[in-house]
This record gives C-alpha cells, sequence and structure tokens, in this order.
C-alpha cells in the first residue's frame, strides 16, 4: 500500500472552521474518488492536524488528485480556503507489512435435548423459511458457554446445561466462525422472543425429518454432525497474570 501524510499548521482559534472545511470540501472528494482515510489527529496545543491517506499505488494517487482537480468541489474548496490560512505539506510513505489483528465474527449454536430425546428448534423472524438449532453472536468478555446459554435462553426461555463442542464452521463469506455445543434441557417454559423468534418447540429429529425442517445447508450440516453422540474436549483460561482454568468440557466417544 501506498500512503500520503499530510500536515497542516493554522491558527489555533481557527481549529473549527478547518475541521467544518475539511469535512465538507476536502474529505468527500478523496473518498468518492478511492482514496481511504486511515486517520487524522490533532496536537495539544491545537495548531497542527496531521491526516494519513490510503492509495493502492502511487499511481493510484496520482490518478486520484487528477480527476479531483478537476471536479467542482475542488474548485469551491479553493474558493473556500481564501477565507481563512493555513500552511501544509506532505510526505509519502510505503507500508512495511500488515500489524492488524484480523477481525472475525464469533458465535454460537446449541443443540438441545429433552429427557424424551426431542431437539430444541426455533424459527427466526429474519429467517422465517427454515427451522434451526437456537444459537447466536457471542458478545465481549463471555466465555462460548456462556454464551451459548445466554443466547438459548433468550430465544426460547430455556435453562440448559451444557455438556460438550460438536462441531465448528467457518463462513468465510461472513467472516463468521460458529462453534455448536451439546446440551441438556433442565427448566424453563418455552416462548418465543419478540422481534428474534417466531417458532419454538421441541421436536423429533431423524435425517428425514431433518431434512424436511431445516432447508438451510449450512444449518442443516451442524445439526446432522450434533446428532452424532460425540464431543471433543473444551477449555477455558486465562494465561495472565498466571494460568488460570476457568471450565473444562472432556471429550465424549469417537472424535
Amino acid at each position: 500500500m501506498f500512503f500520503r501524510r499530510k500536515t497542516y499548521q493554522i491558527s489555533s482559534d481557527q481549529i473549527e472552521t478547518f475541521n467544518n472545511f475539511f469535512h465538507h470540501y476536502l474529505l468527500p472528494n478523496q473518498l468518492a474518488h478511492g482514496a481511504k482515510l486511515v486517520g487524522r489527529w490533532v496536537n495539544e496545543e491545537k495548531s497542527e492536524i496531521m491526516a494519513m491517506w490510503e492509495y493502492e499505488s502511487k499511481e493510484h494517487y496520482e490518478k486520484i488528485e487528477q480527476k479531483i482537480k478537476q471536479t467542482e468541489l475542488h474548485q469551491m474548496a479553493q474558493e473556500k480556503r481564501k477565507g481563512f490560512t493555513y500552511e501544509s505539506q506532505e510526505d509519502f510513505m510505503y507500508s512495511t507489512g500488515e500489524y492488524h489483528i484480523a477481525k472475525h465474527i464469533v458465535s454460537v449454536a446449541g443443540y438441545i435435548t429433552n429427557d424424551e430425546g426431542e431437539v430444541l428448534l426455533v424459527r427466526n423472524e429474519h429467517r422465517p423459511y427454515t427451522a434451526e438449532i437456537p444459537g447466536g453472536v457471542m458478545e465481549e468478555n463471555e466465555t462460548l458457554i456462556e454464551a451459548v446459554k445466554r443466547e438459548v435462553l433468550e430465544e426460547t426461555g430455556a435453562n440448559v446445561d451444557i455438556t460438550g463442542v460438536v462441531t465448528v464452521n467457518q463462513n468465510l463469506s461472513s467472516g463468521n466462525v460458529s462453534v455448536t455445543f451439546k446440551g441438556k434441557y433442565v427448566s424453563g417454559d418455552l416462548r418465543v422472543a419478540q422481534g428474534e423468534t417466531k417458532e419454538v418447540y421441541f421436536k423429533k429429529l431423524d435425517p428425514q425429518k431433518l431434512d424436511e425442517l431445516i432447508t438451510s445447508e449450512q444449518l442443516r450440516q451442524r445439526t446432522l454432525d450434533a446428532m452424532d453422540d460425540h464431543t471433543v474436549p473444551y477449555q477455558v483460561y486465562q494465561s495472565r497474570p498466571q494460568y488460570q482454568l476457568i471450565d473444562r468440557l472432556e471429550a465424549k466417544g469417537e472424535s
């Protein structure tokens, strides 16, 4: 990647005027033509502002600048800046590598059975064409077990005991990593969650019935995997300030 660092020296009493100028004239034109604003910073004295822009290459930057100079917004900006004074300088840099942490969505699902061997199913309002096992996105500072218990309770009204991990699925299109757990129904009256679920019920499942109810292939496969009588080890721990095991589920059956 190719980067442009633009530094502006201004009078501190003009900070708001310059910010308005930047947001109404400079920023929209750059974004409209393909530049990316990495960030923008001001010093403590509010006398210097630095903006860092990202481009695919030096050639990409040069093409964008040529196009911007031909726009009406650029001409308006040149007129507008006559109302105040500032000095600016810029230099150019190349990235030495990728250092950001990849961001993924982590979600959970629960294959929950009752004493009769029936499976807890829901039909979501945003996905009414298929039944599925309950689940959702893990929240910050939750363990996976806490997340699946919360999601099942929120969507169905059921309190559950989690017994193991059965499958992990990764959706490359959405960046979603989903962990499916097995569990047992403990208590609670089943009910729908307004804005989330429109049906909640227990149902005896076999492969044929599963195909009839769960019409989404990705949702069907994780449920089919969970029907096998096995789980894999799962543990939660802290590594700082020293190692501490928080929770662990042992494996069961063939892995």
